[in-house]
């Protein structure tokens, strides 16, 4: 895509970063909206292509893991010249009410629960904010407040809603 001073998204990485910042917000608008085309269609036939990936090599991966005797995990598959590494993670998710039975039975035990179970404390934000303010004031030595990275969406004047 062209921008009426003859700014293509190709320039954009060897112009210094002030330079860009000063382009008028209709052109910064352009390039925005034609990097974001460019992304998403990468993404798409990334995507496409993963999946061509995954059609050829799963099968094969599976029957690789099946010899071994795992489920999960990472297994190589040689492909002429090429070394497939296809790797299928394990993901856990445990039932937190459970554990916590779990935890109390082990503590009627005698013995330490922390030992086998991670705890993790948490206040959702929303009931933060509800607690009456002497509460909260208690709660702040705990909390710390970090940013993400700032996002920014440049819209033409016609298209605001």
């Amino acid at each position: 895509m062209t921008i009426p001073n003859n700014i293509t998204l190709a320039d954009i990485p060897a112009m210094p970063i002030g330079e860009i910042a000063a382009l008028p917000a209709d052109q910064l608008v352009l390039l925005q909206e034609a990097a974001q085309q460019d992304l998403q269609q990468a993404k798409s036939v990334s995507d496409w292509l993963d999946g061509a990936i995954a059609l050829k090599y799963t099968d094969r991966a599976t029957e690789c893991r099946r010899e071994v005797g795992k489920d999960t995990g990472t297994v190589r598959i040689s492909d002429g010249s090429v070394t497939v590494i296809a790797d299928l993670p394990k993901r856990i998710d445990w039932d937190q009410r459970a554990l916590a039975k779990l935890a109390e039975t082990i503590a009627a035990s005698g013995e330490n629960p922390a030992e086998f179970i991670e705890t993790t404390l948490k206040v959702s934000e929303r009931k933060y904010a509800a607690l009456p303010e002497s509460w909260r004031k208690g709660f702040e030595p705990a909390r710390t407040v970090r940013t993400g990275k700032p996002k920014f969406r440049l819209v033409l004047k016609e298209e605001v809603r």
